[in-house]
């Protein structure tokens, strides 16, 4: 079992994998702001409720020797749902992008992208520490 099998790093990497493809769908958003009949996109929010109690992991997991427990192992698909969410009334070219609105949502995606990575790495050291390295 890799280190990066466990819960806690599967779940950050899905985050970061999420976080990684809302950059980019609002990268393309910034790009299209002038495009006529262009509807701003995003992608829907990881539902932490569902990664709770979604999907086992087909490796190996531990077992649950308590009712209270539960598991941590994220869904594998690494595809994200989007759809459109217009940030404004359409301009006369049909053009459905605020340009503001975008760039707040691009450097709360790399604040939050910054957080994950953070605790990746504290996670990390962690792991080490308790290994004795």
């Amino acid at each position: 079992m890799e280190i990066t099998d466990l819960p806690l790093f599967s779940m950050l990497k899905q985050r970061m994998t999420w976080l990684n493809q809302r950059q980019d769908l609002l990268s393309q958003n910034v790009a299209n702001a002038d495009t006529p009949k262009y509807i701003s996109r995003d992608l829907k929010a990881l539902d932490f409720d569902q990664m709770l109690s979604g999907s086992r992991s087909t490796g190996t997991s531990m077992m649950a020797t308590n009712v209270r427990h539960f598991s941590l192992t994220p869904s594998r698909n690494g595809k994200f749902e989007d759809h459109e969410t217009p940030d404004q009334e359409f301009s006369p070219n049909g053009n459905a992008v605020a340009l503001e609105v975008q760039m707040i949502k691009v450097a709360d995606t790399q604040a939050q992208y910054q957080a994950a990575a953070n605790i990746y790495a504290k996670a990390m050291r962690m792991m080490k520490t308790a290994i004795g390295r």
